[in-house]
């Protein structure tokens, strides 16, 4: 029987939780037009967001809030490559340590034009696509279209166990029923409408092409260059239509079919209208496609079938809480953050890549995932006993594997450098801040353990040890060697997971430090297990890696700084990286628990909080946690500070440049698990809930952190 096991006998008793009645208690009900709280349904590779009637009829009114957005993970396009740049016009020469040897970092340095453009260029392509809004048009008794205003008595609803949202609402006082759904396994999306509108031909549905924007942000509502791309009608038939999407580098396909009968007619620029004719019920499913093809037809019930079913599979597999019982108020609220998240990351973090970090709602940082924040999105997955669905998304190292390794051999290091700010196939991003970040570095040993302790066997070791094994080879030649100290520094030339730093002046950042130190003792375990000699070059990093910088009685943000904590400090903000050394990570004979203790307290006192991010919040409760500060960990979770904000809808909201952050919500379950089942050094039960009565936590299922 395993541990977690173990603690579910002694937490839960002999019933298991009733999951249905869990996540039922969390419906989302909308009751206006919020736009913040706008609700998705996805399968993990797709995703559709919808306004309160239920389908994307207001995108340019969402756009400030939750926007409206229809993303996949094929949907890329680049923009023409005109002045024919080339990527290595990004590079540029940097010798942090005075070797005399430099090393080619692409960067956002001032330069001369041409290399300026060609930095625009590459950070901006590819982008990932909005693919199109599929809307309703509801016209007036005046004959004018109905506006956000004259949507009435809303009555909105997510099921997060079916994945089905129910909209109705009322124009001139006539009601409109509508049921949205996206199917399990293909890029589809069905909605039925029920409404004495249809039959008089005041409800119709509009398709709309937005062209992209190019910019950090892609709300999808830009409309205003027609002539850059192109759409049409390809075919159409009585029961359905298939249009044409052509940009710059990409050609997709938007197929629907329909019940009844109904007319699809080019209505303006990338704008088409479909109306039912006859009867109050219309139904209909639209699916977004590479290829032209068409594939196996489903109906709206069909489609529905389809969500119900892997909906309640998802919610069945796994693990489960239940905090029933609880008299302490916050914790109804921990437990729809939870159950809420657990809905969104599967909705839109749940396939083949990595994602970024607003998921497929729309565009952050050109839609472009962050690698040092893989671990912070998807290591909940297999804490939470659904590694599988983890380890779609390690694939994509084995794609980015030779762009990693041309990395590391241009700037003279072994093995492979992964790409910071990337895409599906791992292209580099120029950044003055993510060439010069290696906390990345570990993550893919980090969740390459997590499979193998899911489950340890040969075949799972061999299948990632190059991906471990190159990876450490860079960790290990990354490794300065200081020779005045006898010992290894990481730095300079480091920017760490706390931003504020110059990488010219910075070495020895703690986090990166412990991480480092972990991630080439678990490489070494590896080489163990497959019976193969330990790595003489990895050893003599681990045996001699520079111990955790201090300032006083406490931990430092890095080695190169001597003020971490003082009033005047510049470098209380940002995240907190100072306590990340024992939060995903253990001691592991790095880390004094009684001087991180006296770190937290100074943390807490002096920090500049509303300068962090969603995901610091989690990250600091299990530094409580493991610091068997169950209060402290709780108080984390709910500190009262706007990027620490979790909307009706379940999004950790940041601020209006970020509206969405899906890596809060990843790191909130991950620390979930370590309060729960902690980690192999600490066997008592619930280590990160207070023990004052106030808590009843019953769970299953989950797995310790190392």
């Amino acid at each position: 029987m395993g541990l977690s096991q173990v603690a579910f006998v002694h937490i839960a008793g002999a019933q298991p939780i009733n999951r249905k009645e869990v996540v039922e208690r969390h419906r989302v009900q909308v009751r206006t037009m919020d736009t913040l709280g706008s609700l998705t349904v996805g399968n993990g590779r797709f995703a559709y967001t919808v306004d309160a009637t239920g389908l994307q009829s207001f995108p340019e009114y969402y756009s400030n809030g939750i926007p409206l957005g229809t993303q996949s993970e094929w949907g890329w396009n680049r923009f023409p490559n005109e002045n024919h740049y080339r990527h290595n016009e990004t590079l540029k020469a940097f010798d942090f340590n005075h070797t005399g040897r430099s090393a080619l970092y692409s960067v956002q340095s001032k330069g001369s034009k041409r290399s300026e453009g060609a930095v625009e260029y590459y950070r901006s392509n590819p982008y990932r696509l909005q693919l199109g809004n599929v809307g309703m048009v509801i016209t007036k008794n005046n004959g004018k279209a109905a506006s956000t205003t004259d949507i009435q008595n809303i009555q909105q609803e997510l099921d997060p166990w079916s994945g089905i949202i129910t909209s109705t609402f009322t124009v001139d006082g006539i009601n409109v029923h509508v049921t949205t759904v996206c199917h399990a396994d293909l890029d589809r999306i069905a909605f039925k409408i029920v409404s004495p509108l249809l039959r008089e031909k005041r409800l119709k549905i509009f398709f709309r092409f937005p062209y992209p924007t190019g910019q950090f942000a892609d709300k999808g509502v830009n409309y205003s260059d027609p002539d850059k791309h192109r759409s049409f009608i390809a075919s159409q038939s009585q029961s359905g239509a298939q249009l044409v999407h052509q940009l710059d580098s990409i050609t997709y396909y938007v197929t629907t079919d329909w019940t009844g009968k109904a007319e699809m007619k080019e209505s303006g620029k990338h704008e088409y209208l479909l109306t039912p004719e006859g009867g109050d019920s219309f139904s209909a499913t639209v699916d977004f496609s590479l290829s032209n093809k068409q594939v196996v037809k489903d109906d709206f019930a069909a489609c529905m079938k389809s969500s119900i079913a892997a909906w309640a599979s998802f919610w069945q597999s796994g693990a489960a809480i239940d905090f029933a019982g609880s008299t302490d108020p916050r914790a109804a609220e921990l437990e729809r953050r939870i159950i809420l998240s657990q809905y969104l990351l599967r909705a839109q973090e749940a396939g083949n890549y990595p994602p970024q970090e607003t998921g497929l709602t729309y565009n952050s940082w050109y839609g472009r995932p962050h690698m040092e924040m893989l671990w912070w999105h998807t290591a909940h997955y297999a804490l939470w006993g659904r590694a599988p669905i983890m380890e779609k998304a390690m694939q994509w190292y084995f794609k980015a594997y030779k762009g990693a390794r041309e990395i590391a051999k241009r700037q003279g290091y072994k093995g492979v450098r992964w790409q910071k700010m990337t895409d599906n196939w791992g292209n580099e991003s120029p950044s003055n801040v993510g060439s010069f970040l290696i906390w990345q570095q570990p993550n893919v040993i980090y969740e390459a353990e997590l499979l193998y302790r899911d489950h340890p066997s040969k075949a799972v070791l061999q299948k990632y040890k190059e991906l471990v094994f190159s990876t450490a080879d860079f960790m290990a030649s990354f490794a300065t060697f200081d020779k005045t100290n006898n010992r290894y520094n990481l730095g300079k030339g480091i920017i760490p997971a706390q931003e504020c730093f110059k990488p010219e002046e910075t070495f020895n950042s703690p986090y990166e430090l412990a991480y480092w130190k972990w991630g080439l003792e678990v490489a070494q375990k590896w080489r163990k297990k497959l019976g193969l000699a330990p790595e003489s070059s990895w050893q003599k990093v681990i045996d001699r890696i520079a111990p955790l910088p201090v300032e006083g009685a406490f931990y430092s943000s890095a080695e190169s700084v001597d003020d971490s904590f003082s009033p005047q400090s510049k470098f209380t903000i940002d995240h907190p990286a100072v306590l990340m050394p024992l939060s995903n990570l253990p001691a592991n004979g790095v880390v004094d628990t009684s001087r991180m203790h006296r770190t937290f307290d100074k943390v807490e006192q002096v920090w500049h909080w509303e300068h962090t991010w969603g995901w610091d919040f989690p990250m600091v409760a299990m530094t409580a946690t493991r610091l068997n500060l169950p209060e402290k960990a709780i108080d984390a979770l709910f500190k009262p500070i706007e990027t620490n904000t979790y909307l009706v809808n379940g999004h950790n909201y940041q601020n209006g440049r970020l509206t969405l952050y899906l890596p809060g919500n990843g790191s909130l379950l991950a620390a979930v698990a370590l309060m729960c089942a902690g980690d192999d050094n600490n066997k008592i039960p619930n280590p990160g809930f207070p023990k004052n009565g106030k808590w009843k936590v019953r769970w299953e299922g989950l797995k310790h952190l190392p």
